[in-house]
């Protein structure tokens, strides 16, 4: 039985980017738990370009690949779809939502 590539981590078409090693982007500043205010949706930038996406108790709801170019980012689900974002004041737009840094949400207007 062969896997398919997304169940292995690895892209579905040409256009995603490469895997990246696990702790390629471990410094980088956008790393990490980005959440809605109300904590509904939960996305976590993982070191390696892979992320993982929770809404409400679902778990893994959606995961891809993204690849960040300064302030924008760009995803590829696993499933086909394609997304984009921006950073701006420390606030991830994203999908017409805010994403706001984990502890950070409670503190926001």
């Amino acid at each position: 039985m062969v896997a398919a590539p997304w169940a292995l981590g690895q892209p579905t078409s040409a256009n995603q980017p490469p895997v990246k090693e696990a702790t390629e982007m471990a410094g980088h500043p956008y790393i990490g738990m980005w959440v809605t205010k109300d904590g509904h949706i939960r996305q976590e930038l993982l070191p390696n370009g892979r992320y993982d996406e929770a809404r409400g108790s679902r778990k893994s709801a959606y995961r891809g690949r993204y690849e960040i170019r300064g302030a924008k980012i760009d995803y590829w689900d696993d499933t086909g779809f394609t997304a984009d974002g921006e950073f701006i004041d420390g606030v991830l737009h994203h999908g017409g939502m805010l994403f706001y840094r984990e502890g950070q949400a409670e503190r926001r207007p």
